[in-house]
């Protein structure tokens, strides 16, 4: 750890889960998932900010393997998560797209999350960041929800007094302490997943980093305060740089790297509301909140020594595909008594005698869970817009039809020009509301 960075001892000392050895799986890889939280697709050097130093992510995105059209399951952040875990389309939650402190429901305990599958499979699982899939209620909380060992802050760390009640830093189902210093946190995560990395690197694991920054209110660490160009904003996403950093390399000082696939995404786009504070979607449109590409439509970079070197992928991937593509590497069976959206992409991750991902639409579901938008290969359709800047691109011109290869920005409203394509996909628009009111959630089903 960089000796100038230094967080409470009382945070280091913060007691890990006991998990039992279990014997190494040498052909399933241990997979770490490093999720932020509001940073835009143009937030970090190789994807174009031209201010914010971020060399350990450029490195894992030139060296690896970098998506460049990855999209989160939606632009608000507990929607976001729940898709990732469950690789499932936000509306089938049952819940708010944004749960508070007081939400009455989470994640419903039928849900599968990648930790459950993987755990299964005898890997040791653990969580040190944000949750967000519920209340403090236990059945709620990721250690009832397939994680060993979770350290980390149940909400959003701008659900704080005076507006909300106090937060806890939370340990496994217990309370740490309330209200902690939040400049401590990146650092802290950062350290307690590499100390679960040594003690299980003779073991699989799964390690999920979802770090609360640079999430509004911005509290970088004091090593990393007035160091970017950009402000605060920037110190937090070098931040978090450092933190990739220190992961990568603790995964190779330990000699695991090349069985330890790394994946670095956000939750959704920046919070452009919030002016300097929020982040940028570089060429893409609007930000969260709104499901034009800015909302969605994210960075997602993967590292895996020997296995992925220097490679760009263009298709259509989704967070979704990145809980298939988890089960199935780890061994696990993708649950077929539930409808699951993602698609295992393994065969881009350099597997053979894997089928290719089909071609299939990215529905995009915007506030409170609306169906807004679809895409299918070059074509987007919008049916509904929405931004949380208040703004109407298209002076209620719908419906808006972009050729998204040709047109990243969603200037050119191409409807008229192609009324059918604008009629196949609000077709696949009204397929789609069909078939997720027909399913419903398991909360409807009880």
């Amino acid at each position: 750890m960089n000796n100038h960075i230094k967080i409470s001892l009382a945070l280091l000392s913060v007691p890990l889960c006991q998990v039992a050895a279990k014997e190494n799986k040498n052909d399933r890889p241990n997979i770490v998932i490093i999720y932020c939280d509001d940073m835009g697709y143009g937030d970090i050097g190789v994807t174009g900010h031209p201010d914010i130093k971020t060399p350990n992510l450029d490195r894992m995105a030139l060296d690896g393997m970098r998506f460049t059209n990855y999209y989160s399951a939606s632009p608000a952040s507990t929607a976001s998560r729940y898709s990732l875990l469950t690789g499932r389309y936000p509306v089938r939650a049952g819940f708010r797209w944004v749960l508070s402190p007081d939400a009455e429901r989470g994640i419903h305990p039928r849900e599968l999350t990648i930790a459950e599958l993987l755990k299964e499979q005898g890997y040791a699982t653990a969580i040190y960041g944000k949750w967000h899939l519920g209340s403090t209620k236990k059945e709620y909380l990721p250690l009832q929800n397939g994680f060993d060992e979770y350290v980390g802050l149940p909400y959003s760390n701008d659900m704080i007094p005076p507006k909300y009640p106090d937060i806890a830093l939370m340990c496994g189902n217990d309370t740490l302490r309330m209200n902690p210093d939040q400049s401590e946190l990146t650092a802290l995560y950062t350290e307690k997943a590499i100390s679960f990395i040594k003690k299980h690197k003779k073991e699989n694991f799964f390690v999920y980093v979802p770090y609360a920054m640079p999430h509004v209110p911005l509290y970088p660490g004091k090593a990393f305060i007035g160091k970017s160009k950009r402000g605060t904003y920037g110190d937090a996403v070098e931040e978090i740089d450092w933190g990739v950093g220190e992961i990568l390399s603790a995964l190779k000082k330990e000699g695991i790297d090349k069985n330890t696939i790394v994946w670095f995404m956000s939750d959704n786009g920046p919070w452009l509301p919030r002016n300097e504070e929020g982040g940028s979607a570089g060429i893409f449109r609007d930000g969260k909140g709104s499901t034009w590409e800015g909302g969605v439509r994210v960075p997602c970079f993967v590292s895996w020594p020997d296995h992925l070197n220097g490679q760009v992928n263009e298709e259509v991937i989704t967070s979704m595909d990145v809980f298939a593509t988890s089960v199935w590497m780890g061994g696990a069976t993708i649950p077929t008594d539930r409808v699951i959206d993602g698609k295992n992409i393994a065969s881009y991750l350099g597997y053979e005698n894997v089928a290719p991902k089909p071609e299939t639409p990215y529905f995009y579901f915007g506030i409170d869970h609306q169906l807004m938008a679809v895409r299918k290969g070059q074509w987007k359709l919008h049916v509904k817009t929405y931004s949380q800047l208040g703004l109407d691109y298209f002076k209620g011109e719908l419906p808006l039809l972009f050729n998204i290869n040709a047109d990243p920005s969603e200037k050119y409203n191409l409807a008229t020009k192609y009324p059918e394509v604008v009629k196949e996909l609000t077709s696949l628009i009204e397929e789609k509301l069909e078939e997720v009111n027909t399913t419903g959630d398991f909360f409807s089903k009880n």
